[in-house]
């Protein structure tokens, strides 16, 4: 094990886009456990489109000079507390560092299922899963037969949600995505009837050829204009779930959505945004639902890797650029194959 340990620590609040000098690496001695305690080596980090908001100068966001947060897999490396034995694989949220002290209280024991691999907890069994599960049963309340259109489909919650309503029994499937890459990884791969880039056109024009009968439920990432074009193609008694709003990230002042606000009305439409962190009651339910489909082969994740702590910066910009397919996860050297 290394004697010195690296965190990330953001120097500056962007405006628009940032970039690698809004963050600084800081290297110090490695961190000894307290009594009550434990010192864990962070093996897997997740790097997540909502860290985009927390480097603004919002309640809760991150604090310039100090490290950033985030949910990682590490390994107990040294224990002053009965309740975590060294050799254990914990999950907490003290990521973007290559050690951390944590107390038992921080973490939550990983199960280990075989033929799971560990990167599957900050992906489709992580709070990307959560969130695509949580949207489909809890906010959509999906039913069998019922058609999707899912906006950032390529991503990480879009490929879960895709893959999860195949599972749950969903009609058509209709992503957006954006590259024809990533539309054609998502026909082929992940089980989506159709997909369309969203830089091909309107997304209305876009969205109505691939969904030419309309949609009962759209699982919105985006916001914008894809949002606007969802409101007008769905069906009586359609449902959003608006979960992210990955359109207006890097552009604060970008003007809202416009789109016919009598459709909420007339076609008894429902909308509701949440966050994952309300929901993890459901964690347990989610592997119940997802790990005999994993072990079967019946769901796949789908994930870009990143090796090595010392790239996360750049797997976290990448990530905003939309240069991954699925989840990105950061994976240390410890652990490269």
């Amino acid at each position: 094990m290394n004697e010195t340990a690296l965190t990330v620590r953001q120097t500056a609040r962007p405006h628009g886009f940032p970039t690698a000098g809004h963050f600084t690496f800081v290297e110090s001695t490695l961190p000894g456990p307290v009594p009550g305690s434990a010192l864990v080596e962070n093996l897997y980090w997740s790097v997540d489109p909502y860290h985009r908001e927390m480097m603004d100068d919002v309640p809760g966001g991150f604090a310039l000079g100090a490290p950033l947060e985030g949910r990682t897999i590490g390994r107990v490396v040294a224990s002053r507390t009965p309740r975590l034995t060294e050799g254990e694989i914990v999950l907490h949220r003290q990521g973007w560092r290559t050690h951390a002290v944590v107390t038992p209280e921080e973490v939550r024991r990983l199960p280990r299922f075989e033929g799971v691999p560990l990167t599957a907890y900050l992906s489709v069994l992580g709070g990307t899963g959560l969130t695509a599960y949580v949207g489909l049963t809890r906010i959509a309340r999906l039913q069998k037969g019922e058609d999707l259109f899912v906006s950032a489909a390529a991503g990480g919650v879009g490929t879960a949600t895709g893959r999860f309503a195949r599972l749950l029994g969903a009609g058509r499937l209709v992503g957006s995505a954006g590259s024809a890459a990533k539309a054609g990884h998502l026909t082929r791969e992940v089980g989506y009837d159709a997909a369309f880039d969203y830089h091909d056109g309107p997304a209305a024009a876009l969205l109505a050829e691939a969904a030419p009968d309309g949609v009962d439920v759209f699982v919105d990432n985006v916001g914008g204009e894809q949002l606007a074009a969802a409101v007008g193609a769905l069906r009586e008694f359609g449902r959003i779930v608006r979960i992210g709003t990955i359109s207006q990230y890097n552009t604060p002042d970008a003007p809202p959505p416009r789109f016919d606000y009598a459709d909420l009305v007339e076609k008894s439409l429902r909308m509701e945004g949440f966050l994952v962190s309300n929901y993890r009651d459901v964690q347990e339910e989610l592997y119940e639902f997802a790990v005999p489909h994993l072990q079967s082969g019946r769901l796949a994740p789908d994930e870009t890797v990143v090796d090595g702590f010392e790239h996360i910066v750049d797997a976290f910009l990448g990530m905003l650029r939309g240069e991954n397919t699925g989840k990105i996860i950061v994976r240390g050297s410890s652990e490269q194959p």
